[in-house]
Parts: structure tokens; sequence; C-alpha cells
């Protein structure tokens, strides 16, 4: 009966495999779809290359603007029983611009009040010293709900295999938003049995370095990217500040001033001073960055944009890390011709389109 019971785990656990459409690993064909379906539409060459790469995703559901100009839409393959939940970015608003720059960060673990009436209870990380954008994670806030009902509602029509994507500060959330839905389904919110594989195309720095070793590792495999252009600067935010106290308790730079305890008195003195040195201007420069990006800004920007948001405790750290499985995209010569600085010196987000990532892919990875 034993034997029986484990031959019949082991079948029902490899229909659960072959059933599944999703496979990990970096896949460029992949992500050009992912481009294609969510709304490529810059005028060149490759444009209607790229568009026959939509293959049979059809648009199911497009959200209301909600929060800080926050948008999602749900795409459907019925043929291969497959989804996209892309994570609209920044559009031309201050309210969208205002979630970038309320960088301050806030445990990956907590509830937010976002609305009068309405709280988030979120998850992010399991470990208690992670920590996110506070912007971006009231912007998942005011989406995630009706995101988990519509997966929920393609699960029971057959449907378990998920793509996240998002360019931009839409790839931002994507990563909160992959995070978020692993903690939903280890309370038993969500099944089991749904697989998500996350693209986050150009995206800004989600969180600290705790948060970062928690997404990877719940997207080991791989089943997570970070898709990047080489000279594209927006991965490069948010400002981060690393410092003693983001450290590990056994770096021996934390334990400096425990160590110098057992040495002569002037080399306490010396060391202590230094120390005192080093310590105090990271410690003050985050405690900048939070006041600034965090209580003054809710103050006087967000508190308006959201008048129901009550403001959260902030985490003592700016520490911010990029996560994801790094896929670089590396430019040349050829690119640089293409998207010549020179000839479009206003333009700063010239290597940050749909279009110079596209072409970067094609070079290197759709040989």
């Amino acid at each position: 009966m034993r034997i029986r019971l484990i031959f019949l785990f082991l079948f029902i656990a490899n229909m659960a495999i072959a059933q599944q459409k999703l496979r990990p690993g970096f896949d460029a064909v992949e992500y050009a779809q992912l481009l294609a379906v969510t709304g490529y539409r810059d005028k060149t060459a490759d444009s209607a290359k790229l568009n026959t790469l939509k293959k049979d995703f059809r648009l199911a559901y497009r959200s209301p603007e909600v929060g800080m100009k926050n948008r999602w839409t749900l795409y459907v393959n019925g043929q291969e029983k497959t989804a996209v939940i892309f994570i609209r970015g920044t559009v031309e608003n201050d309210t969208s611009w205002l979630a970038n720059y309320y960088f301050a960060m806030i445990p990956a673990q907590g509830t937010l009040q976002i609305a009068r009436g309405k709280t988030f209870h979120y998850k992010l990380a399991a470990n208690k010293h992670a920590a996110v954008h506070a912007g971006w994670t009231v912007s998942l806030g005011f989406m995630a709900e009706d995101i988990e009902q519509k997966i929920i509602a393609q699960h029971a029509g057959g449907i378990s295999d998920f793509y996240i994507f998002g360019h931009s500060q839409g790839g931002a959330i994507a990563y909160l938003l992959r995070s978020y839905l692993h903690y939903r389904q280890q309370d038993g919110t969500l099944p089991k049995d749904i697989f998500f594989k996350t693209y986050c195309s150009a995206a800004p720095k989600p969180g600290n370095i705790n948060y970062a070793y928690d997404y990877d590792f719940i997207n080991r495999g791989p089943w997570a990217f970070n898709v990047v252009n080489a000279v594209d600067w927006v991965p490069e935010t948010p400002y981060t500040v690393q410092a003693m106290r983001d450290m590990y308790p056994l770096n021996p730079l934390v334990q400096m001033r425990r160590d110098l305890k057992d040495e002569k008195l002037f080399k306490r003195i010396v060391g202590r001073y230094l120390i005192g040195k080093v310590e105090k201007r990271p410690r003050k420069a985050q405690q900048m960055f939070t006041d600034y990006f965090g209580h003054k800004i809710y103050k006087y920007a967000v508190s308006k944009a959201l008048p129901g948001f009550k403001e959260p405790q902030y985490a003592p750290t700016v520490n911010y890390m990029r996560a994801g499985t790094p896929v670089i995209l590396m430019p040349d010569e050829a690119y640089f011709q293409l998207f010549d600085e020179a000839k479009h010196p206003k333009d700063k987000f010239l290597h940050h389109s749909y279009e110079a990532y596209y072409y970067l892919l094609k070079k290197d990875y759709l040989k």
C-alpha cells in the first residue's frame, strides 16, 4: 500500500511538471514577446518584426488608474494557457513621479493605511531586516487585491502560469509584486500550483541587500531576471548609502569598537576617533535622505496626493541593491551611432526606451 502511495505521489508530481508551460532560465524570445505584448510602439525598422512575436496573447483586463497613477494590465494566451501581468511604468504626471521620489525605505513586512478605511497587509521578505522602497510599496498596495482576484479567476479557468513584467517603474513594482505573491502562496491565500516567471526590465533598485537576498532565493532556478542596458541610468537609482549598521554583525568593520578594548590607550583613542568619522558620515547621509525623501516629501506632497494615506515608520537604511538574475545588454559602436547622445542632448531617457532595449537584445541574444 505504501509503495502504491509513493508511485501515486510521483505520478501526480510528474503530471504537474508536464502541465507547467513556463521554464526556468532567461529566454530572449520570451522577453521580446513581453516587450511586444505590453505595447511596443517605437517607429523603427524592427517594430513590425517585434509585433510578430505577440503570438496569441489578447488583452483580458486593464485596471483603472489607482494610487499614484498606477495601472496594471492582464494579457491571456488561451491556447498556451499562460498569462502576463504587466505593471505600467512612470507616466507624464507629477503624482506618478512622486512614487519614484518617495524613496525612504520601510520594513518589508507590515501594514500600511493607504486610504481611509483601506489597509494593505504585506510581506515581501522573510528577513526582519529587509526593507523596501516606500513609494513603490504604496503603489503595489493599491493594485495587489485586484491582481490577486484576477489571478484566482484565471486559475479557476485553467491558467496556472503567469509572467510578471514591468519596464522602468513598472519593473520596480514587479519585483515587489513577485515577492508579495510568493508569500501569499506561502500563507495559503493563493494556490501553490501557480507558477510565476518575472522579467524586470530597465528597473530601479527595489530594496536593501536583505530584500535582494530574499528575492533571489525565492526565485532560484532562476525564475526572475533583471534586464539592464549598461548605459541606462535608471537602474542606478535610487541613491544608495551603506552605513555600518547595514552590514552583517560578524563583519570585522562592525566589531572594530569591541576589538579596540584589548588595545593600548593611544590606539583606543585614535581608533575610536577614526571609527567615529567612518560611521558618522554615512549615518548622517542616510538620515538626511530619510528625512527629505521620507518625512518631508510625505508632508508636502504625498499626503496631498493621497489624503487618506498615513505616514509609515521608515527603516533606518537606504542601502539599495539590485535583485534578480542580471541580463546585461551591452552597447557597441553601432549602437551609439543609432542612439547618439550628441544628436539627442535633451533626451535623458535615450537609453531607457523599449527601442534601445530591443535593439541590444537582438544584437546579442536573438541571433
